[in-house]
């Protein structure tokens, strides 16, 4: 029986759970494609039955968890009766706890939601796997980009805070060692952001699934949420690249309390999707 994809028309092979002409996602289930011998660069199909941990949701419940907690200490404050009741900071602290905490669970309970809606295909215009190769070469364009832009703040830092301490070190007549000791410890905190975390988040992104879902609004890649469905927000760019390697760029933007912010997202994709097509529905 000949088998056509539902959104294009494009013929389809028995094994295709997607369709190589728009990347439209298949009904599949258990499909599994092993690489052929001479192309290290063959795409392994995307298998939906596959399970995907949804890190937004578990941030959702240890938010509510911690706001429980917060609720606790606010209640046994104004109680009689207990060891800490009538202590008020502890009061005001709880109850601030308390709201900060719902609004991280709400909001990344409205993360979940989208990203459950990724999980099962609702709401996917595209998806793939990134194989081995793919996956490393995105991991190593991570590292790098993140590497170069610490290593500019920490810079940029670092000698504002010379500056500044070392005026206070230059006209105070006390605490001098004390101030050069909270110079250096500055100095040496922003220093582990800059040349530690790097390579932390290159190990955890070499963990990763290496799962790519594009959704209209929002997209899973190896295994992080990115998110630009909010009122004032959207895409500014989204088109093709073949370098750091042949993949999608997505310019997103989304307003908050600091006005309007913009990310950029590089996605490395297998070169037999047709990411025109991609783009096309990431327009509409």
């Amino acid at each position: 029986m000949s088998k056509f994809c539902s959104n294009c028309g494009q013929p389809l092979t028995a094994e295709a759970s997607f369709c190589p002409q728009c990347g439209t996602p298949l009904e599949v289930a258990k499909i599994k494609v092993e690489p052929t011998k001479n192309s290290s660069t063959a795409q392994i199909p995307f298998d939906f039955s596959m399970p995907i941990k949804n890190q937004q949701s578990s941030i959702a419940n240890k938010s509510l968890l911690i706001g429980l907690i917060f609720l606790v200490l606010t209640y046994f404050t104004f109680s009689e009766g207990n060891p800490i009741s009538g202590i008020w900071a502890l009061g005001l602290l709880g109850i601030f706890g308390l709201i900060a905490s719902l609004v991280v669970f709400f909001i990344f309970k409205s993360r979940s939601n989208k990203m459950k809606s990724l999980i099962s295909g609702e709401k996917v215009i595209a998806a793939w796997q990134m194989n081995n190769e793919l996956k490393n070469q995105y991991v190593n364009y991570l590292f790098e980009h993140e590497s170069d832009k610490n290593k500019g703040i920490f810079y940029i830092t670092s000698i504002l805070i010379v500056v500044i301490f070392g005026v206070f070190i230059l006209f105070i007549d006390e605490g001098k060692g004390a101030m050069a000791m909270v110079m250096f410890g500055l100095i040496g905190l922003m220093g582990i952001f800059a040349f530690v975390m790097p390579k932390y988040y290159k190990s955890k992104n070499a963990q990763a699934d290496g799962k790519v879902l594009i959704g209209e609004k929002f997209a899973y890649v190896n295994g992080f949420f990115h998110n630009w469905d909010f009122p004032l927000s959207g895409i500014k760019k989204s088109k093709i690249i073949n370098e750091p390697f042949y993949g999608l760029h997505i310019q997103y933007f989304y307003t908050d309390r600091t006005f309007t912010n913009t990310e950029e997202l590089n996605i490395p994709a297998p070169q037999d999707i047709d990411l025109q097509e991609v783009i096309l529905k990431l327009k509409n």
